[in-house]
C-alpha cells in the first residue's frame, strides 16, 4: 500500500497542484493585462485629443471679442522694463500703456521679476515648483521669478476670471494667456488641468 501511495497517489497530486497554479497565474496574468489595457486605452485618448501645441487656426472663441479691460490710473504703481517695453504692475496686475489708458495684460514668456506679487499660489508639478500669479505661472530662475509656459498635466484648483471658453474638434476647453484647461475632477474636488499650449499665428 506505501509503494502504491508514494507511486501514483503523490505524484497525482503534485501534477494537480502544478495545474492549479498554473490556471491561477493565468487568471492573475490575464487581471492584469486588462488593467494594463484600460490604462493604456485612457491615456492614449487623453494624448490623441490634446496635443501639446495647438495652432490658434484650431480654436473657436466662445465669444467673439474678448472684453478689454483697462483703467485711467494705477495707483502705487511699478513699473518694469522687458525687452523694450515698459509694464506696470499694481492692484496685484500688470498693465500695458495704450492710449493713455492702462491695460490689464498677462506677462508673455521669458518676463521676469524679482519678487512675486503677493497673491501667488505655489503648485508642485513633477520636479518643478510653480508659482502661478492669476494665471500666469513663474518659475525661480537665477535668483528671479520667469513667467514660464506649464507642463501639460499641471493642475490648479481655479481660473483667472477673464478666461475664455474655446472649442477645438468639437471639445471645450478654457483658455488663459494661451494656456488651454481641461475641467477634470482630483479627489472629488473640481480641478482644471493644463492640456496645451495655444501657438499664435
Amino acid at each position: 500500500m506505501k509503494v502504491f501511495i508514494k507511486a501514483f497517489v503523490l505524484p497525482s497530486l503534485f501534477i494537480m497542484a502544478v495545474a492549479s497554479q498554473g490556471s491561477a497565474q493565468t487568471k492573475r496574468t490575464n487581471a492584469t493585462k486588462k488593467v494594463e489595457t484600460t490604462r493604456t486605452v485612457s491615456t492614449t485618448t487623453r494624448t490623441s485629443t490634446n496635443n501639446n501645441r495647438i495652432s490658434s487656426k484650431k480654436v473657436v472663441y466662445k465669444k467673439p471679442t474678448k472684453k478689454v479691460v483697462s483703467v485711467r490710473t494705477v495707483p502705487n504703481r511699478t513699473v518694469i522694463t522687458h525687452k523694450g517695453q515698459n509694464y506696470y504692475y499694481g492692484n496685484n496686475k500688470f498693465y500695458t500703456q495704450s492710449r493713455g489708458r492702462y491695460i490689464v495684460i498677462a506677462p508673455k514668456v521669458g518676463f521676469r521679476i524679482k519678487s512675486l506679487p503677493t497673491n501667488y499660489k505655489r503648485v508642485r508639478f513633477n520636479s518643478h515648483n510653480y508659482y502661478n500669479v492669476s494665471g500666469t505661472f513663474y518659475l525661480y530662475i537665477n535668483n528671479e521669478y520667469e513667467v514660464v509656459e506649464p507642463e501639460i498635466g499641471t493642475v490648479v484648483y481655479e481660473l483667472p476670471n477673464d478666461y475664455e471658453k474655446v472649442t477645438i474638434d468639437g471639445q471645450t476647453y478654457y483658455e488663459y494667456a494661451n494656456i488651454l484647461y481641461e475641467k477634470v475632477q482630483v479627489d472629488g474636488t473640481r480641478a482644471y488641468e493644463v492640456v496645451g499650449i495655444i501657438d499664435v499665428e
